[in-house]
């Protein structure tokens, strides 16, 4: 009984999310066009999410240098290192981590800030002003999830490349014309427009799935907190899954 609980309880979610999603294009197309709201969900999500990126995509590509040479020194073959940390970056590292920081720091805000609305009864007060919630709160969030995480994509890609070039020239003394002439020989447009779909598509599955667990909050402070660490674990494994799929569908 607990497991048919259990998956009567997750398709129903499913169906919501999914609902929820067709609401928010009804809702995209159709004025008012909130846009002081959009940039500030876009500096929200994006800009304030720039320095954690930072870090973790420029030490991401140095470990990545780092293990691959160890690897590669074994067959003499570590001036590809270079092609190796591009194509790692732009296909999968960059998505993906940039997906996952970004859902700790920019998700949990999105659903905590939009539970506590939920639960203070913020979200119902918009009714009484003629305001529909979704409109008003989910429409701009998606939007900037589905449009920000990307542009996160591309400067996640950049800084672990120029981390993986630092390591490589300045630690393991690799000829830093090779390892460029490596990286452009192996990298191609396509290793760079299908990261950025994936990054596009985590975007939008992470402000959905925020957004809903934040629209659904109920209990106080305490389902607040619930909400939100539902709201970072499904996003974060639902990451995963999906980069599988549409590593499989693209590759």
């Amino acid at each position: 009984m607990m497991l048919l609980r259990s998956i009567y309880s997750f398709i129903f979610q499913l169906g919501d999310v999914f609902l929820l999603f067709l609401k928010s294009l009804y809702w995209m197309v159709r004025p008012p066009f909130r846009w002081r709201e959009l940039f500030k969900q876009m500096e929200r999500f994006g800009v304030s999410s720039m320095s954690v990126v930072f870090i973790t995509s420029l030490f991401t590509g140095m470990v990545l240098a780092l293990e691959t040479y160890t690897g590669l020194k074994k067959f003499n073959a570590e001036t590809v290192i270079g092609s190796i940390v591009a194509v790692s970056m732009f296909r999968e590292l960059g998505p993906v981590l940039t997906a996952l920081v970004v859902t700790g720091r920019a998700g949990s805000a999105m659903a905590a800030e939009l539970g506590t609305m939920k639960v203070t009864e913020q979200v119902d007060a918009l009714y009484t002003m003629a305001v529909d919630p979704v409109h008003y709160l989910v429409v701009p969030r998606i939007i900037t999830g589905f449009t920000m995480l990307p542009v996160l994509t591309v400067i996640s890609d950049l800084l672990g490349v120029i981390g993986g070039y630092f390591v490589s020239i300045m630690l393991l003394h690799i000829n830093s014309n090779v390892y460029i002439r490596q990286m452009l020989n192996h990298t191609d447009l396509k290793d760079l427009y299908t990261g950025l779909v994936k990054a596009a598509v985590f975007g939008l599955l992470i402000a959905l799935i925020c957004c809903y667990k934040g629209m659904r909050t109920t209990g106080g402070a305490e389902g607040v907190g619930r909400s939100t660490t539902q709201a970072v674990v499904i996003s974060s494994v639902v990451i995963l899954v999906a980069d599988y799929f549409l590593t499989a569908f693209m590759f």
